[in-house]
């Protein structure tokens, strides 16, 4: 009953106890107690009940029960990193038990060598404990031991077995009632996906066993490892760090297993590595070492000392004795046959490379490298980053590049099985260095062409699909109106000055419902197979130029298309031009309210200053043609029309030039609607709405209440141009919930996704609807992001607060190019020429861009 109903279990035997029951029962109740003590309780209490447990078995002068106990408490014993008595107990509990009882013993002792890392000793044990078990019919124990065999399958690598073993446990347990483990095998399943290369599956199998766990009042910590692995794994690193420490908090005040502590300071050093805070992983990866050495666990410990040698190369630190450290545990790793063993051979490699030792990176690289022909998809990145630094290593450029192509196509075929946007997104961090080789191959031996290609190789290439979408899933549309619903209430109640933190308790809970539901998205676009052409990119620039920044080495490089050719020039430090923009956005905002005069010369100081870093000499071969701007995603705060020789341009930007082709080739939907939003709270009250809807006959306009989310998204869908004028709000700390306020709260970017087209072009007039988050090796999350793969072809939209006022002239400005038949980057060219020349007017016209192609 402990593992079907674990707190009522508790309960009766606590009962049974207060009944002064004869030596056998109480041995019973107190080896209960002792089990929900170690697996959920205090590891001090579960040993004092199970040794009472093993006396009173004695007393009661019962061999069999004395056996099962003893198998109970070693299991106790090696989570409380008191190995070696631990396998005393094992030892002697086999002796005394007989059959069946022996075979629980077996089962136990398996489950305790897999604990340990002694998997092929764990393998023994339970594959001789399932014989005995199933012929005495032992549903519940066969079914524990599969899944435990199932278990050490994996961390072996041996995934199909594992799945074998998995799907005859789940026959099993579907003929019990024994909850708590029907949850763990669920749980099991999760990491059998992630093992598989399944993060959707992987995350909502997870998901589905914390609520089983949840209905039974118990702590998750080994969930809670397993969910910092898939996190690691889809890019989520910061979130599998905190998730990580705060199960340890919660360890640490229990009093739990030491077992589970170092392994959840294994997951949260990991995680810190990945997060690029090498100073919290250096220490949390000592500590675990430390743990895994006291528990004389060396396949975990071994591990460990993976992570504290990645960290403290992550901190600059090179020498002999590091190499000689990363090749004993590569050696460790291989002897167990762990499947990070190829890691910690890259490893070796690349500290050797540092310190020029050609001859033995060449000899671990090439062991790292086997990994490229099998295994799920990140072990076959790290075969090939493997593969791509050992042709680095001989001098073979070809070679570089041929492994960066075939590591990247991995990782395109590992994204697609990703329906999140967000996921997607993170997911390319992984390939970034495969893609920076084969960048700095290209600037040292090919020419600007071919930089230009593998620039476009590994750039926004999230937004060459649309994510998947659910429309007909009920749970996620509904968490989107309660969340639409909590925050307009949170919204009015500040507004009101009334407490919110009940209000804002429930919105976060809701957005993490909503987040949740769109991680579990399998993939089921393909992306687009269209490889990038630069003869097709030339030939639809015609008369126009194509701006391209790399950055390489934090040096930006200007690949300058147009006349038929492609033009590299070198620019300035990648960091003194973030810094630069950061102060031309702190200058916009300041200008964007009245008195600051002042300020207009030195943000135009600014925007002198980006141009020499970003162009450089190509500044002055732009010709007289549009210009487009295919920004690096960590400059895309940049205000491009702020710099002198793109002010009086027809200026556009794109996160890519192959999505600006796609823009570019993009057809409007025929007849399609003209929709004019106005949302509430406007400080001129949308007052460009009325006189925009004058200039297109009879659009559709909402407002007021029929300014509605559901009504709003209705009538986007598919529409020739929209406008919406309504308050906007950046998520930096969650860009997918950045969003536009409607008359019933707002209206976020995963609203957006849900549209079967958005509209062909979108023009945002309010306050920071052009800013986005960069993430993973060069993408873009935020709502113009979201609005590209989906069918728009030109958005305008600002990147920074801007003056009410003045807004409404340039959009009054815009518009009238607009139905002249303009595009949006002429008109918006035309409108910033036809402001005031006052700093609000001047101010406004810079923070707004033109998106795309349309």
């Amino acid at each position: 009953m402990v593992f079907a109903a674990p707190n009522d279990a508790l309960a009766r035997a606590e009962g049974v106890l207060r009944t002064d029951p004869p030596p056998l029962h109480a041995s019973v109740a107190h080896q209960v107690i002792g089990i929900w003590q170690r697996d959920w309780g205090d590891m001090r209490l579960a040993l004092d009940h199970l040794r009472r447990a093993r006396a009173l078995a004695a007393r009661a002068d019962s061999a069999e029960r004395e056996s099962d106990v003893l198998g109970t408490l070693g299991v106790a014993l090696v989570h409380a990193g008191r190995t070696r008595q631990g396998l005393a107990a094992f030892e002697r509990g086999i002796e005394r038990g007989t059959g069946h009882t022996r075979a629980r013993v077996l089962y136990r002792r398996a489950y305790s060598w897999w604990v340990l890392g002694h998997h092929r000793e764990a393998l023994d044990d339970v594959r001789r404990a399932i014989t005995v078990l199933r012929q005495a019919g032992d549903v519940i124990w066969t079914a524990r031991a599969l899944t435990l065999r199932a278990t050490v399958h994996l961390a072996l690598g041996a995934v199909d077995r594992a799945d074998a073993d998995f799907t005859a446990a789940e026959a099993l347990w579907d003929t019990t009632g024994q909850e708590h483990d029907k949850a763990d095998a669920v749980e099991s399943r999760g990491l059998a996906a992630f093992r598989s290369g399944d993060v959707p599956a992987a995350l909502r199998l997870l998901d589905e066993a914390e609520e089983r766990y949840a209905k039974l009042g118990t702590p998750t910590f080994m969930l809670d490892i397993r969910r910092c692995e898939v996190l690691m794994a889809a890019g989520l690193a910061p979130e599998a760090l905190a998730e990580a420490d705060a199960a340890i908090t919660v360890l640490d005040g229990l009093g739990g297993q030491s077992t589970r502590k170092a392994e959840l300071l294994l997951a949260a050093a990991r995680a810190a590595r990945l997060a690029g805070d090498p100073v919290t992983a250096t220490a949390r990866a000592a500590l675990a070492v430390r743990l895994f050495a006291g528990q004389r666990r060396t396949w975990w410990e071994a591990h460990a000392q993976l992570v504290l040698i990645e960290a403290r190369v992550a901190t600059g630190r090179s020498s002999g004795r590091l190499v000689a450290d990363a090749v004993r545990v590569a050696e460790r790793l291989s002897s167990f046959g762990a499947p990070a063993a190829p890691e910690g051979w890259l490893l070796a490699g690349r500290i050797a490379l540092d310190l020029n030792w050609a001859e033995d990176a060449e000899r671990y690289l090439a062991v790292a490298a086997r990994s490229r022909r099998g295994g799920p998809p990140l072990a076959r990145m790290t075969g090939w980053a493997a593969q791509a630094l050992w042709a680095r290593a001989t001098g073979s450029g070809r070679g570089v590049l041929e492994a960066c192509r075939r590591g990247l196509d991995v990782l395109d075929d590992h994204r697609t099985t990703l329906g999140a946007s967000e996921l997607r997104a993170r997911a390319t961090a992984q390939g970034a260095e495969l893609a920076a080789l084969a960048q700095q191959v290209s600037l040292e031996r090919g020419g600007p062409r071919q930089l230009l290609m593998w620039s476009e190789r590994w750039r926004a290439t999230v937004l060459s699909a649309p994510p998947t979408r659910p429309p007909a899933d009920p749970t996620l549309l509904s968490g989107l109106t309660a969340y639409r619903e909590i925050a307009a209430r949170a919204e009015g109640a500040r507004m009101d000055g009334r407490p919110v933190p009940t209000l804002e308790r429930e919105q976060r809970r809701l957005e993490r419902e909503i987040r949740s539901r769109t991680l579990h998205i399998r993939g089921e676009s393909p992306g687009d197979g269209d490889r990038f052409d630069v003869g097709r990119l030339l030939e639809r620039l015609g008369g126009g130029r194509l701006v391209e920044i790399a950055v390489l080495d934090g040096r930006v490089q200007v690949l300058l298309c147009g006349d038929g050719r492609v033009r590299r020039f070198a620019g300035g430090a990648v960091a003194e031009a973030e810094r630069e923009a950061e102060h031309v956005q702190a200058g916009l905002r300041r200008l964007a309210h009245p008195g600051a005069e002042a300020r207009l010369p030195v943000v135009e100081a600014s925007g002198r200053r980006l141009e020499e870093l970003l162009l450089g000499e190509a500044a002055a071969r732009l010709g007289s043609g549009p210009v487009v701007v295919v920004p690096p995603a960590r400059l895309h705060q940049v205000p491009w029309a702020l710099l002198p020789s793109l002010r009086d341009r027809v200026l556009s930007v794109s996160p890519s030039a192959s999505s600006w082709l796609r823009a570019r080739e993009t057809e409007p939907t025929p007849g399609g609607r003209r929709v004019l939003v106005r949302g509430p709270g406007l400080a001129t009250g949308g007052a460009e709405v009325p006189e925009v809807a004058g200039r297109y006959g009879r659009p559709t306009v909402l407002e007021h209440e029929d300014a509605r989310a559901s009504r709003v998204l209705e009538e986007l869908d598919g529409a020739a141009l929209a406008h919406i004028a309504a308050h906007g709000t950046f998520r930096a700390d969650s860009p997918m919930f950045s969003s536009l306020r409607m008359a019933d709260g707002p209206l976020i970017v995963h609203d957006f996704e849900r549209l079967a087209r958005s509209p062909y072009r979108i023009i945002l007039s309010s306050c920071d609807t052009a800013r986005l988050a960069s993430v993973g090796a060069d993408e873009l999350l935020g709502l113009v992001a979201a609005l590209l793969p989906l069918g728009t072809a030109g958005v305008v939209a600002s990147s920074a607060p801007v003056n009410d006022e003045a807004v409404v002239a340039l959009m009054l400005a815009l518009h009238k190019g607009v139905s002249a038949g303009l595009s949006l980057a002429e008109a918006l060219r035309d409108a910033r020429a036809a402001l005031p020349g006052d700093a609000p007017h001047q101010a406004t016209g810079w923070a707004f861009t033109a998106f795309g192609a349309a």
